[in-house]
């Protein structure tokens, strides 16, 4: 499917989506975000996948993205803080950079909300992603910090950008 669905959802993440996202591959910079874990596909064990929801196409189940909350989202040097959600995002390739981001985000934090709504959400974007550090603002985000670790042998900065629960 290369075509935007009329409506999203979210549902359970399975074994399958997991394969899927492990084969899924950006260009240029975004190219950070391919899962290169080897033999072990994130999402694919049973005690991470109670971490992972798949964000669909309403109509067919087709995967266009996927969130997880918790330790699964942190980066290294990023400590868990029960006062606040944990949240990473992706998206599949064929829509990064289309103007998708705004539904798909709004579906997740839907989620999230209805699952967890008396917390503030926490995210680390790459600083150098000024696209989803723009979403993130208009949708409510408020940038806290910044924060520099080593992944995959670079220096990676990420500006720390929370949500306020929302009432």
């Amino acid at each position: 499917m290369t075509a935007w669905p009329d409506r999203l959802a979210v549902r359970s993440w399975t074994p399958a989506d997991a394969q899927a996202v492990a084969h899924w591959r950006y260009s240029g910079r975004w190219s950070v975000y391919d899962r290169r874990d080897g033999n072990h596909v994130k999402g694919a064990d049973v005690t991470e996948a109670a971490c992972y929801r798949a964000v669909v196409a309403a109509d067919d189940g087709t995967l266009v993205g996927f969130y997880c909350v918790g330790g699964e989202a942190l980066v290294p040097g990023v400590e868990s803080d029960d006062d606040v959600v944990d949240l990473g995002v992706g998206m599949a390739p064929a829509f990064v950079g289309a103007g998708r981001g705004n539904a798909f985000l709004q579906a997740v934090l839907d989620d999230v909300g209805q699952e967890l709504p008396t917390k503030p959400i926490r995210a680390l974007i790459q600083s150098w992603n000024v696209r989803s550090l723009s979403l993130a603002r208009r949708l409510g985000f408020v940038e806290m910090g910044t924060h520099q670790c080593v992944q995959d042998g670079n220096e990676i900065d990420y500006t720390i950008v929370v949500r306020p629960v929302r009432g």
